[in-house]
């Protein structure tokens, strides 16, 4: 798997309620929607609640309870989704420490992996 390549280099930006990122799935064979049961983002040590997470592809948005039921489409391999967080506030100019993992379900696997990333990102 290619987990050092899930968060984007230099992909951190505001929002007017949050920030996002862009990520990638790191498995080779991509999946659909509904077989990632877990996309967990925290930002300088701290988590992000689940209900506070969104993911984009080709213009459309999901929360992470929608994809639990999204059949028609998938997350390809190396395909850049944006990850956005809410956050009152949003954060700070400067670095910030972005740890991100994905929990996919793989229907030959015995086991549900979670992969992580860990970047230092920053926001000008």
């Amino acid at each position: 798997m290619f987990d050092n390549k899930m968060i984007v280099e230099d992909s951190l930006k505001a929002t007017d309620t949050g920030f996002t990122i862009e990520a990638r799935l790191p498995y080779y064979r991509g999946l659909g929607l509904s077989m990632i049961e877990n996309v967990a983002v925290s930002v300088d040590g701290e988590a992000v609640r689940r209900e506070d997470i969104t993911v984009s592809l080709r213009g459309r948005t999901w929360t992470l309870d929608e994809m639990e039921t999204e059949y028609g489409d998938r997350w390809n391999f190396g395909e850049k989704a944006l990850v956005g967080v809410k956050r009152a506030g949003g954060l700070a100019p400067g670095e910030h420490r972005i740890e991100l993992a994905e929990t996919m379900r793989i229907s030959y696997l015995p086991f549900v992996p979670t992969t992580k990333d860990s970047k230092t990102l920053m926001l000008r």
